[in-house]
């Protein structure tokens, strides 16, 4: 990877014959290899995994470079032979197109995501607008676009099976989506707007990651330490000495380091400055701002949809979506709404209750709100988060994952030693099916850096594709941002991380299961992707699966029965909260892109006020993100389409229930049929005939509604 990480030393793999197994150090491999070689290259390591610890930053620009001049090159030959266009010719051609590209670019994003610094964020900046105008060049090359509608135009006669049919319906569709259609002029501005708003999505996650580094809460007197577990503020001294803050404790805006502050910290002041911290994010007014990033973002995308034929930018995004409409969208939302704002309004009251109880003469407010609720949870249920903790040591919720998925699918993973790993800090593991065949390779990277985004998410160094008839394996990441363990101790999740990583490792497995022959097919609708990795968190606390994984750090002792009895009871406690911080989010995202028209100047933190004032939020629940780090959408990737996890909810608590009807969560016949018709296929198949195969129906909500305690 990159020089400052120092992994040259901590990880070369040992044994394996690469080329550049007789190198021992860069300034050796730079007299074999020029730069940008290595990613350029095939990978001679275990697995074919990227060979992290011989890739430099230098490597990256000129292989991007030569990997995009060789998709022009390859798109050259489609366009410029003499034979007629025909499926083969033209429409798998153009889907193996790019292959170096996707290669290189897999690479260096998920390194930029997991371990960035400052020269790799300038360099994506560098490349953003190399690659939003190599992807228009395809799209907008009329010459190809005439050979693809060929081919499209004559498709009933092309005698295709139904992953061919769906690549070229896909193929087409990216076209015309993609501007085809449009003339000159617009193609010319369609372009711009492309390159721009590619670049003002890097700039908006740039800032909220500096934004999000640049907080620091530092706590001198002890005192102010009261309420806090022993573990968090071990870990707030470690901070501290490694920021030079010798005998001090040090809090972040990383979620393993403020939600707990907020959670249990007695200092009611503390928890007001962190929490205000946290809120304002990339709205401080200095240069790492995202409100003109926002409104600039919104008035292109805006733009671009009316260029291309639509009312608004959800219009056009919707359309490729499971929910088609953002009428839809909203009845959902709405639907689940008034029940949660309901359940809400009661948790708060309880909250005031804790508050005057304690002999508190003040309203709670949004820094009052975890730390009173963790206090009213207690009293209604003797139970303290702490409680649990000891139960969910991370190597046995990790291995409670793949026991479930082996319990499941017979699949197994087992530990690779000798592997280049993205960082030091990550595990590798070879997947096998239940055969011994190999699926796969799955990376897990723990725990939170600087250099890492927040969050949690699921990617892959490679995709799954066919290679010479046969399946290669693809390159699994799963990377989280979990509390770090205390000096001398193991890493002890909360339930909320535990069900993260049960939710990311179901990603994983959509990864891992997939078997399609065209790139093209491999992805599905964003509001459907979320069905493989929400329905694993069904099985989080079953006290079935419990009793194999929840063990006490110390004792080995499993989770007493009266423990587990108390979290089924206190379950569905807290889901007003949650459901309205996340329907908030969802709304937001929504409103923003069903605009018709923008204006110039406007303030976007007034239009949040304003949109979700109107529906009656509490002043105590911020939407779970505010506009200015709200990444999801304003850094691409769920724009207008947040609601996703809400509508991916119905189906995965209505198939979750396949299950339970069978009378065992393990019914490896049910798990067959998922896997066969939900997480083999890639996007073959429509989304919701893909549900509708498995489960023989349609879902409804009652599912969602009675586990969210919302009926």
């Amino acid at each position: 990877m990159l020089k400052q990480n120092n992994m040259k030393k901590m990880i070369m793999t040992a044994g394996i014959a690469v080329a550049l197994s007789a190198c021992s150090s860069s300034e050796k491999k730079s007299e074999i290899l020029a730069p940008g070689d290595i990613l350029l290259t095939e990978f001679t390591t275990p697995f074919g995994v990227p060979p992290f610890d011989k890739i430099e930053l230098e490597d990256y620009m000129p292989a991007f470079k030569e990997a995009i001049a060789q998709q022009q090159k390859e798109v050259d030959d489609i366009v410029g032979q003499t034979a007629a266009p025909d499926f083969e010719n033209t429409i798998v051609a153009l889907d193996q197109s790019g292959s170096l590209l996707r290669k290189v670019n897999a690479v260096f994003s998920g390194l930029n995501s997991a371990n960035t610094n400052d020269e790799m964020q300038a360099l994506s900046r560098e490349l953003s607008p190399l690659l939003s105008k190599n992807s228009d060049d395809i799209r907008l090359n009329k010459d190809l676009f005439a050979r693809v509608k060929t081919v499209y135009d004559n498709r009933e006669s092309l005698n295709l099976n139904k992953e061919q049919k769906k690549l070229l319906e896909e193929t087409y569709k990216s076209f015309v989506r993609g501007g085809a259609n449009l003339d000159a002029e617009q193609q010319a501005r369609l372009r711009e707007l492309n390159s721009e708003i590619s670049m003002l999505q890097l700039t908006f996650g740039q800032n909220m990651l500096k934004e999000t580094n640049a907080f620091q809460l530092v706590i001198e007197n002890k005192d102010d330490l009261a309420g806090l577990p022993e573990s968090l503020i071990l870990n707030a001294e470690v901070a501290a000495r490694a920021a030079g803050l010798e005998g001090k404790w040090l809090f972040t805006l990383h979620n393993p380091s403020v939600m707990p502050f907020l959670q249990y910290a007695d200092n009611r002041a503390l928890r007001e400055k962190i929490f205000k911290g946290y809120i304002n994010r990339g709205n401080n007014g200095n240069d790492a701002d995202n409100k003109d990033v926002v409104l600039k973002l919104v008035t292109l995308r805006l733009e671009k949809a009316k260029l291309m034929g639509y009312d608004d930018y959800a219009s056009f995004v919707l359309e490729d979506r499971m929910a088609k409409t953002s009428d839809k969208v909203y009845a959902l939302l709405d639907e689940i709404w008034k029940p949660a704002l309901g359940k809400a309004k009661e948790e708060l009251a309880d909250i005031n209750a804790e508050i005057k109880k304690e002999g508190g003469n003040f309203e709670a407010e949004g820094w009052d709100w975890r730390y009173y609720f963790e206090k009213a949870k207690k009293a209604k249920f003797d139970l303290d988060e702490n409680q649990v903790r000891p139960y969910l040591k991370l190597e046995n919720v990790r291995d409670g994952a793949f026991l479930l998925a082996n319990k499941l699918y017979g699949i197994t993973f087992t530990p690779i030693k000798e592997i280049p790993l993205p960082h030091p800090d990550a595990q590798a593991f070879e997947c096998k099916d239940k055969d011994g065949t190999h699926l796969g390779v799955l990376y897990m990277d723990f725990f939170p850096r600087a250099s890492k985004r927040g969050g949690a998410w699921c990617g892959t160094y490679r995709s799954q594709t066919y290679k010479d008839g046969k399946r290669q394996g693809p390159v699994v990441t799963i990377v989280c941002n979990f509390s770090q363990p205390a000096p001398g101790q193991p890493a002890l999740l909360s339930a909320d991380e535990a069900e993260t990583l049960f939710h990311e490792f179901g990603h994983g497995l959509h990864n891992l299961f997939k078997d399609v022959h065209y790139y093209g097919v491999s992805g599905v609708p964003r509001d459907f992707v979320e069905l493989p990795s929400q329905v694993m968190e069904h099985w989080v606390f079953e006290p079935e699966l419990l009793k194999e994984y929840a063990k006490h750090y110390e004792t080995n002792e499993v989770i007493p029965a009266e423990l587990i009895e108390k979290l089924d009871k206190s379950g569905k406690y807290g889901q007003g909260f949650a459901t309205t911080e996340y329907l908030a989010a969802s709304l937001l995202d929504m409103d923003f892109h069903v605009l018709k028209d923008v204006h110039e100047g406007a303030d976007v933190m007034k239009f949040e006020e304003t949109v979700l004032g109107e529906r009656g939020l509490l002043k105590q629940i911020p939407s779970r993100y505010r506009t200015t780090y709200f990444n999801h959408t304003m850094g691409g990737g769920y724009t207008a389409g947040y609601y996703s996890y809400i509508w991916a909810e119905v189906l995965d608590a209505d198939a979750y229930q396949a299950y339970k009807e069978t009378g065992d969560i393990f019914n490896q016949e049910v798990a067959a049929k998922f896997r066969e018709y939900v997480l083999t296929p890639g996007g073959i198949d429509d989304a919701m005939d893909m549900y509708k195969n498995f489960r023989g129906k349609e879902p409804n909500t009652e599912p969602l509604l009675k586990n969210r305690g919302l009926k």
